[in-house]
């Protein structure tokens, strides 16, 4: 016997499938990124070199491992987070960007507490390994690929190498992310949050909705006077009629059209009087 679909809207729903499987904002994708793949080639050096040079009862053995990992689950939950909020997501790559701060000052005190050097940022083995991250800058997933291009510096028996070329890596992905939160906070005040989208198309799909409907009421007395943009019901908040509603324009503050809540019943009551006649 053949199932039959229910989507509590007395039908099979087939013909919406595509609608509701469309998303308002996109998520994921992190995989991508090149800042997710920096921190996935981090993580597991990390957790490599703690195994190999650091005694594995000091506290900052989990403290440094936990601190590559936050790097870059951050990443990918604050990429998931991107089709609901905004803010989640920025909040969450700041995260990011944090852990790697203090991976990054735990690295330089093993270098430091124990008398090896640190390389400059001009250094020949530091141009060199920053020469490798400026050649991946391309589409596909790092995992083994990326691992594996830093493998004679990262499987090196001197911990003073290995812990030079995180140092290196660290400093690449935190570019990288700097580079992400700029452009996120760009696309948030462009476009504004996932609740502001999430209005906009609301008022788009009933702006689509009145203009398509026979009734002339809800095509006219909707519509800003000013500049023809659909309105939306506020409050006053100030002035002799705070508390009381009215149709503002959509367009504020560019336009300052506003109808009052008589209006629109004047016009109806005059449509409705018509029809009866």
């Amino acid at each position: 016997m053949s199932e039959k679909r229910s989507d509590g809207l007395g039908g099979s729903g087939k013909a919406d499938d595509g609608e509701r499987r469309k998303r308002l904002r996109p998520s994921g994708g992190y995989r991508k990124l090149r800042s997710f793949q920096t921190t996935t080639v981090i993580y597991d050096a990390t957790v490599s070199f703690c195994d190999r040079f650091m005694d594995k009862r000091s506290r900052t053995v989990d403290q440094m491992v936990q601190a590559a990992r936050s790097g870059r689950q951050n990443i990918a939950e604050g990429s998931r987070a991107t089709a609901t909020s905004s803010q989640t997501e920025l909040r969450l790559v700041n995260v990011a960007r944090a852990s790697l701060d203090e991976l990054l000052l735990d690295f330089e005190d093993f270098l430091r507490q124990r008398g090896l050097r640190q390389w400059g940022k001009d250094d020949p083995e530091a141009r060199e390994v920053r020469a490798v991250g400026q050649k991946k800058d391309r589409q596909d997933q790092a995992d083994q690929t990326d691992g594996e291009a830093y493998t004679r510096w990262l499987d090196h028996k001197d911990p003073a190498v290995v812990a030079n070329t995180v140092i290196c890596l660290i400093h690449q992905a935190n570019y990288l992310l700097d580079q992400q939160i700029a452009g996120l906070e760009r696309q948030f005040v462009e476009g504004g949050g996932y609740s502001e989208q999430l209005a906009k198309a609301r008022l788009e799909k009933r702006e689509r909705n009145r203009a398509d409907s026979p009734d002339p009421t809800d095509r006219e007395a909707l519509t800003c006077p000013l500049c023809g943009k659909l309105m939306a019901l506020r409050t006053a908040r100030k002035g002799k009629t705070a508390g009381s509603q009215f149709w503002g324009c959509t367009g504020y503050p560019d336009c300052k059209g506003a109808r009052s809540m008589e209006d629109r019943a004047e016009r109806t009551d005059r449509t409705d009087h018509g029809r009866r006649s």
